[in-house]
């Protein structure tokens, strides 16, 4: 940002150099800063990659539903459902784990889940109980993951430092319970979208809507008592959830 100046022209480029100097020091202004004992997170992984494009493709989902596009709308479920298996698989092969990875992964099998769900209870594909109840333990968690955010960000709390996903300050750590009770909910939603193509029989997906309607009640009630999270390192609330 600087230039060298011969002798004795100091004089003539003092308003350019201390302009520069202000503009640089604005720019490094900018990047979120770091508390003592905070690190950034790998971010723009494969795995992570995989998992954004995951995000972008569940609304996409629930449009071709509600337009009765149900083979288009196989098709992006079941390259949700193939990126979901990839990404865990690169990241634990290439070892590309990340925080910022255990926060996006499950946000984007939510993001799915509660896409899927109110688009297919509108459009009468599954019943409005098994959907209520899967939109209720989505919506309590998304809630609970902003919260502790929140309260888990080192200060000074700003707008730019708590989107900062290179600033991990929480990590989250599936039950077993909830990676069971993701696994049935993506069958059964996956086996609901596709129905309407193969024509399922009617009574095994009132069955498999009870199923997953009990799972996932049991593993909404895990998190409330087992709480999986862990505060990061360098956050005020270090180890609070183990």
């Amino acid at each position: 940002m600087f230039r060298i100046l011969r002798p004795g022209t100091l004089g003539q480029a003092g308003p350019w150099l201390a302009w520069n100097r202000q503009f640089s020091t604005s720019c490094i202004r900018l990047a979120p800063k770091l508390v003592p004992g905070q690190v950034r997170d790998k971010v723009w992984t494969l795995p992570n990659a995989l998992t954004v494009s995951r995000l972008v493709a569940a609304p996409a989902v629930g449009y071709l539903i509600l337009h009765n596009q149900t083979t288009a709308a196989l098709g992006v479920f079941t390259y949700c459902c193939a990126t979901d298996f990839l990404d865990g698989w690169i990241a634990r092969k290439w070892n590309q784990k990340s925080v910022v990875g255990s926060i996006i992964d499950p946000a984007a099998d939510k993001l799915l889940m509660v896409t899927l769900a109110s688009c297919m209870v509108a459009a009468g594909q599954i019943p409005v109980w098994c959907g209520a109840m899967i939109l209720g333990r989505d919506i309590y968690l998304g809630i609970a993951a902003f919260y502790l955010r929140y309260i888990s960000l080192p200060p000074p709390k700003t707008f730019a430092r708590y989107w900062d996903m290179s600033l991990p300050s929480v990590q989250v750590y599936p039950s077993q319970l909830s990676k069971w009770n993701t696994f049935f909910q993506m069958v059964y939603l996956g086996l609901a979208v596709a129905a309407p193509v193969f024509t399922l029989p009617a009574t095994a997906m009132n069955t498999f809507a009870g199923l997953v309607t009990v799972t996932t009640g049991l593993s909404w009630i895990d998190y409330i008592i087992n709480r999986p999270f862990k505060f990061i390192k360098g956050t005020k609330k270090n180890n609070i959830y183990k």
